[in-house]
């Protein structure tokens, strides 16, 4: 299932080592989630979850210096029936979700604010990179709502049940460096070397065995919500589906041989 060249609301870049930057193009309106970008990323996310078609690493970010992405786009919003309204939450449910579930490691290159359902999307990565100047915001309860694309659920586990309830309940905004403390960001990163830092640890992800990388993400993600042992047991049946791979036996000669490893993902 190949990737369509044209996308409407976002624009994807293929680098070396089999990483793929996806940008949120929309920077006329902050990167606003409207109904056709919800299409779009679940188009996407399925589509390289389907197969991966040589991506090893994806990289989100926005376009633009400032906005890495507002949330849900209320101009067309405004006015929408009930239906209308439920119809366009569904797919950006099925957003979150095929971001949660995607095989391969995804990286938030947050390169400005992000509010709503963009810190929503960030969340859902398995890594967070952002600009010093970014700041962030679950302001929904403002606006009569509450955040719906996982962020009552991924924002408590990334910062604890008491920070995130008053952040949520008061819909206050933080910047990057209270970010990186309170551990939602893996690092807070001047703006101009953002995008840069994080397509360089992709890379390195990429360069790693894939069935490596994807036995890994899945383990933690399932095993966090297991008992102790339970996911001990968990670990080890992920860890004994790469025994019998044809990576594990190149991983192991190219050190024997002191070379670089060239894992195919078999």
């Amino acid at each position: 299932m190949a990737l369509p060249e044209i996308w409407d609301t976002l624009q994807l870049q293929m680098h070396d080592d089999g990483v793929l930057q996806v940008t949120l193009n929309r920077p006329d309106v902050g990167n606003a989630i409207n109904t056709r970008m919800g299409q779009e990323l679940l188009d996407l996310w399925l589509r390289l979850t389907d197969d991966a078609q040589g991506v090893r690493c994806v990289v989100l970010t926005g376009a633009g210096p400032k906005i890495f992405c507002a949330g849900g786009d209320l101009k067309e919003r405004n006015g929408m029936t009930r239906a209308q309204w439920t119809h366009q939450h569904e797919i950006f449910e099925r957003v979150s979700w095929a971001l949660v579930d995607l095989p391969l490691p995804a990286i938030a290159a947050v390169n400005g604010h992000a509010y709503g359902g963009g810190l929503e999307l960030a969340l859902c990565c398995d890594f967070i990179y952002a600009s010093t100047s970014a700041r962030f915001a679950l302001p929904e309860v403002t606006l009569g709502i509450m955040p719906g694309m996982g962020g009552t659920q991924n924002l408590p586990r990334a910062i604890g049940d008491r920070r995130a309830k008053e952040l949520i309940m008061t819909g206050q905004a933080f910047n990057a460096q209270q970010a990186l403390e309170w551990g939602l960001l893996n690092q807070a990163i001047e703006p101009e070397q953002l995008l840069g830092q994080a397509l360089s640890t992709a890379k390195t992800l990429a360069r790693n065995a894939p069935l490596s990388v994807r036995q890994v993400k899945k383990s933690i993600r399932y095993g966090s919500q297991m008992e102790l042992r339970t996911a001990y047991r968990f670990e080890i049946e992920a860890y004994n589906q790469l025994v019998d791979t044809e990576d594990r036996r190149e991983g192991v000669l190219a050190f024997n041989e002191k070379r670089p490893p060239r894992f195919k993902g078999q």
